[in-house]
């Protein structure tokens, strides 16, 4: 992050154009935005409506649920497209990403999810899908390209089982065949610490964003009580406290038809109650949602998007309601 200098107090139309302005500069400061994920549900719309919402500054698309132990790659859109035996049925998707690119927003390729046939077997066969996803989705070549030439910002993994092994040599492979290029890597880990699944791999410090599902985990979700409340803010500091990644986001779900066995916040108590606790952390990111087709049904990220927006990392700027 680019070093900062201390502004002095601000006030007016000066301020308002300021802020407009570091808002715009992701490079210069972070100041906590919505991350969703795309792709699981054909009444969701398209992945470029998803974009020119406003609403979000990152997109993963779900999910890569084949790969390893020699499968070949396999893509699930929940019939948006399917990329069928040549594997370029989803290549109509290359305008809509690079449209997505285009207005700023970073676009993911999220591998695993909680049904699919993934595993990893050896050093060996990480590596082997490392080149894979390069060549097919990202930076590389490839005769097969299932969402056509558009190179893709990152890699997310929702791993959610396969195996606890391998992960980490499949990271670093990624950032090494990206070489001078930005590669950004997330992950989804469950809230309980440290995740089941992958721990080794998040312990490396390779990952930039960790979005963290509070959410179908009793031991860590919300439960309408403010211990439970507590109970989250001390599950965050210890993600925080123990992982080394350059920012870290809230998962939660768009409604409670999203999340079966629980973890929906209402937007009021996220609001007042929640975010407030968190947001102070230096680590801070902002909010996950699960997912576009549920926070299309329910508003969710319009009722708290303001409110992801941390101030604190803005220096000597205040909230726009206080200047204007």
């Amino acid at each position: 992050m680019a070093h900062q200098q201390t502004l002095a107090p601000l006030s007016g139309l000066f301020s308002l154009f300021l802020i407009i302005a570091l808002l715009m500069n992701g490079s210069s400061v972070h100041a906590g935005n919505i991350t969703v994920y795309w792709g699981q549900n054909l009444n969701e719309g398209s992945l470029s409506d998803t974009c020119s919402s406003g609403l979000y500054e990152i997109v993963n698309i779900a999910f890569l649920v084949t790969f390893g132990n020699g499968q070949e790659l396999g893509i699930n859109l929940a019939g948006h497209c399917d990329p069928g035996s040549s594997g370029t049925g989803c290549a109509a998707l290359s305008t809509e990403i690079t449209a997505c690119q285009s207005l700023g927003i970073k676009v993911f390729l999220s591998i695993g999810g909680g049904v699919g046939t993934y595993t990893l077997t050896s050093d060996e066969d990480a590596r082997r899908v490392a080149n894979e996803i390069w060549n097919q989705f990202l930076g590389g070549q490839s005769e097969v390209r299932p969402l056509g030439d558009a190179v893709l910002d990152g890699v997310d993994f929702d791993i959610e089982g396969g195996t606890t092994l391998y992960w980490d040599v499949l990271a670093r492979e990624l950032l090494n065949l990206s070489g001078e290029s930005k590669l950004y890597l997330s992950a989804a880990p469950q809230c309980p610490y440290p995740d089941a699944w992958m721990n080794v791999a998040l312990q490396t410090g390779l990952f930039d964003y960790i979005w963290i599902q509070f959410y179908n985990n009793a031991p860590c979700q919300y439960t309408g009580t403010t211990a439970s409340i507590d109970n989250i803010v001390n599950y965050w500091g210890t993600w925080t406290a123990n992982i080394n990644a350059t920012y870290f986001y809230l998962g939660l779900p768009a409604a409670p038809e999203a999340a079966p066995s629980g973890g929906y916040i209402d937007p009021s108590t996220l609001v007042t109650q929640v975010l407030p606790a968190i947001k102070s952390t230096s680590k801070y990111g902002g909010v996950m949602i699960w997912s576009r087709y549920y926070d299309l049904l329910s508003g969710y990220s319009t009722a708290i998007k303001s409110s992801v927006l941390n101030y604190a990392h803005l220096p000597g700027i205040k909230p726009l309601s206080s200047i204007i």
